[in-house]
């Protein structure tokens, strides 16, 4: 068995639990995100699109600036100079510039802290939520999500995507609803469908990363107890032969 066998292995197995425990939550089918928390160059882009289109409204209380500089391969001038849009010092958390009392006037409620939400959710969930937004003029921001149903949230990545729209089939016999069958892109958007996708994984990754900064330490070592493991079993299958043998004779 390869290294590389074994790291596919071992996430491919983590993930089915994940993506399972999230599907059976959110009551629908996930896309696999594919995020790959060893691809640094994945998360210092996530890194920048989630600071540039979603950290004036959400925070990410439980990592520090200086902790992301560190894992990401970032220099302080890098990160302060690029990363850092509400003026916080370089060993604080990453906060946001928008006041409580205007989230809760403007949304409803004060827009939750991410830093959780793919460590509770599952990578699968977060990449097809942001894959999920339509236009819909009956809620109050004119936007809706399918896998997320009334979401107070306007589309984050709008002008990447383009204007998505939803497929409508029968409705609901008991509710009388209209039930969203597919969505469809009826305005393209500055990015091609791979380059969006690619722009979703990539902050992905990163809220993936910020849920459990450990987590890509914890990985690579993951690989190496996983070869340890193996080669213990081989030790002791042919220590286990050897002690037969004398018995046997």
């Amino acid at each position: 068995m390869t290294k590389k066998f074994l790291k596919s292995f071992a996430l491919g197995v983590a993930g089915m639990l994940l993506a399972g425990t999230a599907a059976a939550a959110s009551g629908g089918a996930l896309m696999q995100s594919g995020v790959d928390l060893t691809d640094r160059g994945s998360l210092q882009r996530g890194a920048q699109i989630f600071m540039n289109n979603c950290s004036g409204c959400h925070s990410l209380k439980y990592l520090r600036y200086s902790r992301m500089a560190q894992d990401l391969g970032l220099t302080e001038d890098e990160v302060q100079n690029n990363l850092n849009l509400t003026g916080a010092k370089f060993g604080e958390t990453i906060g946001t510039a928008m006041p409580a009392k205007a989230g809760e006037r403007w949304f409803g409620k004060t827009p939750p802290d991410l830093s959780l939400v793919a460590r509770s959710r599952g990578a699968d969930w977060v990449y097809t939520y942001l894959k999920s937004f339509y236009l819909d003029e009956s809620r109050p921001l004119g936007w809706n999500n399918n896998l997320f149903p009334n979401a107070s949230m306007p589309n984050p990545l709008f002008q990447e995507q383009g204007m998505q729209h939803a497929i409508y089939g029968e409705p609901d016999k008991a509710t009388g609803d209209k039930v969203v069958k597919g969505l469809k892109i009826t305005t393209p958007g500055t990015q091609t469908e791979a380059q969006f996708n690619q722009t979703v994984r990539d902050v992905t990754a990163f809220l993936q990363y910020a849920g459990e900064p450990a987590g890509i330490k914890r990985e690579s070592l993951g690989v190496w107890v996983i070869l340890f493991l193996a080669a213990l079993t081989f030790l002791t299958y042919l220590l286990k032969k050897e002690y037969w043998r004398d018995v046997e004779h």
